[in-house]
């Protein structure tokens, strides 16, 4: 069951049991948590909580809250520097921050060609940037709205497709379900992508959607854009402030001992001419950044199989894929990380990637909470019935600390 809404209350700051060393008794939740969990001779595990289940509410626009329009785009070079919100942002998700109203591809085209200066060197845009650092920025502009009086036969295919996967929307926000396979924005070799199917969503002053966050191209679920630029600002803020609750589900090899608990590593990128892999680092070395992951074990399955609730505090790259590879744990169908020997995929389970956005949790521009729930995609929920496993079950990691 597919569940989204829109609520008007604060988002629920959770407690936190703080790091446990290896043996201790994992994070167990309040009493309202554990009672909706199984207990041996008790009634059978609960599903998720009335709430979730619950109609959205509708949104009431507050008119004494009156909320100011992002700057206007730079006419002419100016510098500006790193604050320390900005530290270790990637180059492109800076100027996504900074300036809401450019497109993908006006970015990654000022940077390809030297445009853009950081403290007077040319700079990639996945490179991470530093507080104090000065960067010039060029003239900047939002691509101009093309003038047709009819969508296309191809572009109604392509708003119908996005309809589809529509979990939540509103004047500001879009959540989409997004299906394993479909990357998220363009790269070598991909031509159809989410940013791109965005276009058939321009408005007359061509303002289009963008894209807040990113999953990687074969994660399905939970993806939110922002429909106008006030929204994108206020989105990437909550974003940039840990004020986003993400819940991720997996299957992997195994089961993690203890069943409850939290990943803490630094993690470096190391690209080759083929591929790019996330390695866990030591601190301090080039590139790396602190990650933090929450995991609980939901159900198993003969002790080879575990269905897992994942919760990331920080985003870095492959962040969920490699820090479950790094336990000895890897997410199952992973071409990259899976690592375990002498493993054998369980007969009719599909070799793809079985990791979803499950969830995401977070304050909506204009007030309240944006509250948006995937299903399984086919091929996990093909795999869940096989193995037995009870999709609605509740999901222990709902209430997990946030640091």
């Amino acid at each position: 069951m597919t569940m989204s809404r829109r609520v008007k209350r604060p988002l629920a700051k959770s407690r936190s049991p703080g790091d446990r060393p290896k043996g201790a008794r994992p994070y167990r939740g309040s009493q309202a948590e554990r009672s909706q969990t199984h207990r041996p001779g008790g009634k059978p595990p609960a599903r998720f909580p009335a709430p979730h289940a619950a109609k959205p509410t509708a949104y009431t626009a507050e008119p004494e809250k009156i909320v100011a329009e992002p700057a206007p785009l730079p006419t002419k070079v100016q510098t500006v520097v790193v604050t320390a919100d900005e530290n270790n942002m990637r180059v492109d998700r800076f100027l996504e921050a900074r300036f809401p109203g450019l497109s993908f591809s006006h970015i990654q085209r000022i940077v390809r060609k030297g445009e853009l200066r950081v403290n007077g060197k040319r700079a990639d845009s996945k490179d991470r940037l530093e507080e104090g650092q000065s960067i010039r920025i060029p003239p900047l502009r939002l691509d101009a709205p093309k003038v047709t009086g009819h969508l296309s036969e191809a572009a109604l295919k392509t708003l119908d497709a996005l309809k589809a996967m529509t979990l939540f929307e509103d004047d500001d926000v879009l959540v989409l379900n997004k299906p394993a396979g479909l990357a998220v924005q363009g790269g070598s070799g991909t031509t159809r992508h989410v940013d791109l199917m965005l276009e058939v969503m321009r408005d007359a002053k061509g303002q289009r959607p963008r894209l807040v966050h990113r999953l990687d191209k074969e994660t399905s679920g939970c993806l939110l854009v922002a429909k106008t630029r006030f929204a994108a600002t206020a989105l990437t803020g909550s974003f940039r402030h840990r004020s986003a609750r993400k819940i991720y589900w997996a299957l992997v090899a195994g089961v993690p001992k203890p069943k409850q608990g939290r990943i803490s590593t630094y993690l470096a990128k190391e690209e080759s001419e083929e591929d790019t892999i996330m390695r866990v680092a030591a601190h301090g070395d080039e590139g790396a950044s602190h990650a933090v992951t929450y995991y609980a074990v939901v159900e198993t399955s003969a002790q080879k199989l575990a269905w897992v609730s994942l919760k990331p505090v920080t985003g870095r790259t492959h962040q969920l894929r490699a820090h479950m590879a790094h336990i000895d744990h890897a997410i199952v169908g992973d071409p990259k990380y899976f690592n375990r020997e002498n493993w054998e995929l369980p007969g009719g389970l599909q070799n793809r990637l079985h990791l979803l956005a499950r969830r995401i949790v977070i304050p909506h521009p204009r007030g309240g909470v944006i509250d948006a729930t995937a299903p399984l995609p086919p091929h996990m929920l093909q795999s869940w019935n096989l193995l037995g496993l009870e999709a609605e079950r509740f999901d222990p990691i709902e209430n997990a600390p946030e640091e």
